[in-house]
């Protein structure tokens, strides 16, 4: 939870944001991903039960700081990112999404950069277009349909049959989405014709689409409360970082 709190409290200093929006999965309720595609994350590790109750003391924390927290029963964390990110758009500000989840990246357009964590101590590497189209091959809202094709073995979608990454790229590239691929498959190959003859792309897709729609409303303006979140923190048994956020540096 200490090493949680740090690292929000150096996100927001640096990056000093209109306001702040914390999002979680919700763990005990599954998602209409899990329902359709029933191996999607069925293989990942289970959380320990010391984590488990420090996740959940972690949404306090964040409001304890003034700061919003959000989760919802049927969606996840991405989804609440994916609609922050929308709406803030849509109120022409800009957003800084920061993720180490690769899937966020679909996020990216004019106005939203997703901070993917770095090793060794280094910044947030800032990801937009550019990084986007060097790391993957493709342009940000084809994200979900390169997944679609290539598979995500951490989330368990199987993806097309012998097509990796370059193929999925040199697809998307070619045909500009999974359904223009599908429709066209008749003029590739044949192994990457029967592929893409598989029924169940579309709700690869689905499933590496992030909801955009998610019940969300437009944050309010918030800032850091170093008063209340000092007390939390003092609370907990973080006095190191009580005492930091009550003297302000």
């Amino acid at each position: 939870m200490v090493g949680f709190a740090n690292m929000l409290l150096q996100l927001v200093e640096t990056e000093q944001p209109r306001a702040t929006l914390v999002c979680w999965d919700t763990l005990s309720a599954p998602t209409y991903r899990h329902l359709e595609l029933p191996v999607y994350q069925a293989h990942r590790p289970e959380f320990d039960a010391e984590i488990v109750e420090q996740l959940a003391d972690l949404p306090d924390l964040v409001r304890a700081f003034g700061f919003q927290a959000v989760a919802g029963a049927g969606y996840e964390a991405d989804d609440f990112l994916a609609a922050a990110a929308r709406l803030e758009r849509e109120a022409r500000g800009s957003v800084l999404v920061a993720t180490s989840d690769r899937d966020a990246y679909q996020l990216v357009a004019p106005g939203v950069t997703v901070l993917a964590p770095q090793t060794g101590g280094r910044p947030p590497a800032r990801i937009d277009r550019e990084q986007v189209l060097e790391r993957y091959g493709v342009e940000p809202h084809q994200v979900p349909d390169f997944i679609a094709l290539r598979g995500d073995p951490s989330d368990g979608i199987p993806g097309a049959k012998g097509i990796g990454a370059k193929t999925a790229a040199a697809l998307l590239q070619r045909f500009g989405s999974l359904a223009e691929a599908i429709a066209g498959r008749e003029q590739l190959p044949a192994r990457q014709a029967e592929s893409l003859a598989d029924p169940d792309l579309p709700l690869y897709l689905r499933v590496a689409t992030m909801d955009a729609h998610a019940p969300l409303e437009r944050p309010a303006d918030n800032v850091l409360d170093r008063d209340a979140a000092s007390a939390f923190a003092a609370k907990i048994g973080a006095a190191r970082l009580s005492e930091r956020l009550a003297r302000g540096a």
